[in-house]
């Protein structure tokens, strides 16, 4: 735990004990059927795999290959939660030396840590139903969940939410839980075969968090209101339970299903058109996080383009599964619903498909996949926020400025 004198500033077991506790069930299945999803998933992964890197031309560097691990809900929590830790403790450590060690700041630590574990918690109970598929960048590797030799990188299937999705649309079960591979597996194949795009985000992502100027106490507060208008309202206002749709989605999709119950009444105001993003940030990290932004939106469009390029050739319904999924991805399940996605960045996350998706398809049409592919030789290669919805300035950078 990063602590201040043993005191814990996030107390990162109990946001898993929490997570997992209210993270709803997932839908009802044998035991031999789970089995035979599990087994199915894993096939799909090695055979999207080959489809994925013949269609990119994108091959996996020697020494980078990653596991991918098939999870259920707390098992995608407590990755996570891996995750979280390992890529915020600079900025815990930053935070621990600026309380100090006296009692009133040991204090103040543990009860922040808990509260912000509970809160933690509550977030990720309510994503872990939404998630498909995660190509985990940075967490490190456990016995429980392996990864990458160098410490990072392992793909995470989330099989109830798949078996779930697919009922819930009705289509053949065997060619989604391959459709979602390719999305995924293509994820996992930006990351292995471009090796410098990880250490790239993981410094974008720490330099984003080195300029936050505040101390543990002043974030601990903003993160608290932040998610007080996820659960209810504003600190001190009284949160009655409803009923609310969860998601389940390659990342973001919503779904309905009544009985739910997760949080309450979600005061539009107290959100005021910001995601938990946009509420702990400092003016200072917006430039960084536009970049990051541009770098997510050409990962996420290219995984969908890739995916509409081989799900042809090899999944019989991807038409009708194409059509039914997008219906469902842009299409809140209720007002509370759509407040949500809002407050948690997930409709920005909807634009990243889009923009991304609109960007590759326009540079792979002007100049072909290995012109394309030249977005991989370097982080100066990569979109900048404005080429991002203008391909033609990337085409005119890359391929026909003076260093072309």
């Amino acid at each position: 735990m990063t602590s201040i004198g043993g005191v814990e500033m996030v107390d990162w077991k109990l946001a898993v004990t929490t997570a997992s506790r209210l993270a709803r069930p997932g839908p009802e299945i044998t035991r031999e059927e789970a089995r035979e999803v599990v087994a199915e998933l894993r096939g799909h992964a090695v055979a999207a795999e080959e489809h994925v890197r013949a269609f990119t031309g994108m091959t996996t560097a020697a020494g980078h290959d990653t596991p991918v691990l098939v999870v259920d809900r707390p098992g995608w929590i407590e990755a996570n939660v891996a995750g979280f830790r390992s890529l915020l403790k600079p900025l815990m450590t930053k935070m621990r030396a600026r309380r100090g060690n006296g009692p009133g700041g040991m204090i103040a630590g543990a009860v922040g840590g808990k509260v912000t574990g509970v809160e933690l918690g509550v977030l990720l109970s309510f994503l872990s139903s939404r998630v498909l598929g995660q190509y985990e960048t940075f967490a490190p590797a456990t016995r429980e969940l392996p990864g990458a030799p160098d410490g990072g990188g392992r793909l995470l299937l989330v099989a109830p939410n798949i078996v779930h999705v697919e009922r819930e649309l009705g289509v053949d079960p065997h060619d989604f839980r391959l459709w979602v591979c390719l999305h995924e597996e293509t994820h996992r194949t930006q990351f292995t075969a471009v090796p410098w795009l990880r250490d790239h985000l993981e410094a974008e992502i720490q330099a984003f968090l080195a300029e936050t100027d505040v101390d543990a106490g002043t974030l601990l507060e903003r993160l608290s209101d932040a998610v007080q208008a996820f659960t209810g309202g504003r600190r001190g206002e009284s949160a009655e339970p409803s009923a609310t749709g969860t998601a389940t989605d390659t990342d973001t999709a919503p779904e309905t299903e009544p009985g739910a119950r997760s949080g309450a009444h979600a005061p539009e105001q107290d959100i005021d058109g910001r995601s938990l993003v946009d509420l702990v940030q400092t003016p200072a990290q917006r430039e960084i996080l536009a970049r990051v932004t541009a770098v997510m939106s050409l990962l996420e469009g290219h995984a969908d383009y890739v995916m509409d390029g081989v799900g042809p050739q090899i999944v019989p319904s991807v038409v009708e599964i194409r059509e039914k999924f997008q219906r469902r991805r842009a299409v809140g399940a209720n007002r509370l619903d759509q407040i949500l996605r809002r407050l948690l960045g997930l409709d920005a996350k909807l634009r990243q498909y889009r923009d991304g998706e609109r960007f590759v398809r326009a540079v792979v049409e002007e100049v072909g996949m290995e012109g394309f592919n030249r977005v991989w030789t370097s982080p100066n290669t990569l979109p900048t926020p404005a080429e991002i919805t203008h391909p033609a300035e990337w085409i005119a950078r890359v391929h026909r400025g003076p260093e072309a």
